[in-house]
């Protein structure tokens, strides 16, 4: 197919949404073409504002840099007929949006603290991420590039939430996600059933990072669920896998099979995104909640609040039944705070 038809992925390899969306493409097997950012061929593309990956500039839209991977799933959903990972059932679709969230807004702090709070894991994140973009580039010149990236990344650091304090509740957070995972998807190939929803690719994308390639979470991974480093290497490219309408997890046994991680983020993404509008509606300076007996405080996040409100939004369109479905799935596990 010529390259004019194609759209255009424009990421990086240590970024975990551009691994997600990638993973998205070709599940989907949407024709597309990857491109790296700062390369060449990036050159001559458009610009998102704030610069920011991954970018997607679809073949109608030439001159537009599309950001944001949850709209953009939906927007490739509407665009693309087949294979889709938004299912079809109501409920399931709002509980998979949920995790997908979850992973997107929360896990993604797990995976800057594991590469930024960990001298080992920054000293090879610094120097390959440059590489990544700049393979000619050596010595000092290396050396320099990496030093400002590693200084830029970990002033960041607070932003996402990651000091002393919030540190121990970040780590045992990621162990439970692995165990709970690794019990999960012993019993059935993805979260979403026997195929992949956008819930599956959010966690694909930050797993990319945390059990590939920083050295202190992939250790992590190897001595608690190693299953969880194999299923992210299929997850990388699902093109081989052919999928049916009747595959998708039952709505009725949804409960029962997702209970134990709709728990861990009602423990302890619930709490944050509450504190979190509260913070910016109120224009405060902190936003400070209570996580696991901890005080987690960092920066308030308005994009976050977006994140919220989108959630509400879609649970407020169900219909009556759907919605009390939905609610009794999330009875007791902390989610409920959501729609308090």
């Amino acid at each position: 197919m010529n390259d004019v038809r194609r759209l255009v992925l424009v990421g990086g390899y240590s970024s975990p949404y551009s691994r997600k969306m990638r993973a998205v493409l070709r599940y989907r097997r949407i024709p597309h073409r990857w491109v790296l950012k700062g390369s060449p061929e990036a050159a001559g593309l458009p610009k998102p504002v704030p610069s920011l990956i991954p970018v997607i500039v679809f073949p109608d839209e030439p001159d537009v840099a599309h950001i944001d991977s949850t709209p953009l799933i939906r927007r490739l959903d509407r665009d693309h007929a087949g294979r889709s990972v938004i299912p079809p059932d109501p409920t399931v679709a709002w509980l998979d949006a949920l995790i997908e969230d979850y992973a997107d807004e929360w896990l993604t702090k797990a995976m800057f603290h594991y590469r930024w709070a960990f001298p080992s894991s920054a000293a090879k994140a610094d120097k390959v991420t440059v590489l990544e973009h700049y393979p000619e580039v050596r010595g000092a010149d290396l050396a320099e590039l990496a030093e400002a990236f590693s200084r830029r990344q970990m002033a960041r650091l607070e932003v996402v939430g990651s000091n002393q304090s919030t540190a121990p509740v970040i780590e045992a957070s990621y162990r439970r996600l692995l165990e709970l995972l690794d019990e999960l998807l012993a019993r059935t190939p993805f979260v979403m059933g026997r195929r992949p929803g956008a819930s599956d690719l959010g966690l694909f994308g930050q797993l990319s990072q945390l059990v590939l390639f920083d050295p202190s979470s992939v250790e992590v991974a190897v001595e608690v669920a190693p299953r969880i480093i194999a299923w992210v290497h299929r997850v990388e490219d699902l093109s081989w896998l052919e999928v049916g309408e009747n595959d998708w997890i039952d709505r009725d046994r949804a409960a029962d099979d997702l209970r134990p991680l709709l728990a861990e983020i009602g423990r302890v993404y619930v709490p944050f995104l509450c504190a979190n509008e509260v913070a910016v509606s109120r224009d405060l300076a902190r936003t400070e909640c209570e996580i696991d007996g901890t005080l987690w405080t960092q920066r308030p996040f308005r994009y976050q609040v977006k994140c919220l409100r989108r959630l509400r939004h879609a649970f407020n369109s169900l219909g009556v039944d759907d919605r009390s479905l939905v609610e009794r799935t999330l009875a007791d596990t902390g989610c409920e705070r959501l729609f308090q």
